[in-house]
């Protein structure tokens, strides 16, 4: 795993279980209806994880595009697919997302490099 990924997810993770951990009801029930969101149903995980990525590249957030970036990566989501759904967030999006997709591209390189 590359540097970039995984202080990406150890501080993800540590601040999770900091937050989680003071028991706030709304903030866990918000947590939990996003874990189930994202489960297996009528959409498949790898479906919603596209759908989530393209929502956080139009929305501009860099920390939730790294999330559905390595969800995708474990989903199989191929780098053909990966433009695609860049191309379909940057459509939706407009030219404003163009720096976050240099990113993201830039994200994904190190996913893939971590095979």
């Amino acid at each position: 795993m590359s540097e970039l990924v995984k202080e990406f997810n150890d501080y993800r993770e540590k601040m999770n279980e900091v937050i989680l951990g003071k028991q706030n009801k709304v903030i866990n029930r918000l947590f939990n209806l996003d874990t189930n969101t994202y489960a297996e149903g009528a959409l498949s995980t790898k479906v919603k994880e596209m759908l989530g990525l393209v929502a956080s590249m139009v929305l501009r957030c860099d920390d939730c595009i790294k999330y559905h970036l390595g969800k995708a990566h474990e989903q199989g989501v191929t780098t053909e697919e990966m433009y695609e759904i860049f191309a379909v967030a940057n459509i939706v999006g407009g030219t404003i997302v163009i720096p976050h997709t240099r990113r993201a591209a830039e994200y994904w390189e190190e996913l893939q490099g971590a095979n």
